[in-house]
């Protein structure tokens, strides 16, 4: 976002950069390979929960959002997602065998995932057990 004030002692333009608060809010990342997902997920000081999904998922159309929703306030937590249909190699390395397909990373290692449309409840719930441990 860009602003510009006037100053009208000095009569001259002053242009400040500002940020809204979802650009300072939780990372959220497209994955296109193996090589972004080691770079983004696996090397991330913060916990990331990754959202295996495809376009043609009905429920994936419901999950992704309300995941992003969620996970908007949280600047502790990232979200990345993965097509399944443009990353093989990463869904035979996960294992995901059906989608939607949540798993949730710290340091690199899975710590927890579902798979499946769930209820908002078992969201918050992996957001709070992420956050939980990153604080002890």
């Amino acid at each position: 976002m860009l602003r510009i004030f006037r100053n009208t002692l000095l009569d001259k333009r002053i242009i400040r950069k500002t940020f809204s608060f979802s650009a300072v809010a939780a990372k959220r990342f497209v994955i296109k390979d193996h090589y972004e997902f080691d770079q983004k997920v696996i090397n991330s000081d913060n916990p990331v929960i990754v959202n295996f999904h495809a376009e043609w998922c009905d429920p994936c159309k419901i999950l992704t959002p309300k995941m992003t929703e969620l996970l908007e306030p949280s600047e502790e937590i990232d979200l990345a997602i993965v097509d399944v249909d443009d990353n093989a190699e990463l869904v035979q390395t996960f294992e995901v065998k059906a989608v939607p397909a949540i798993l949730a990373f710290r340091n690199g290692v899975v710590v927890d995932k579902f798979i499946g449309l769930v209820d908002a409840n078992m969201i918050e719930n992996l957001i709070g057990k992420l956050k939980k441990k990153k604080a002890a």
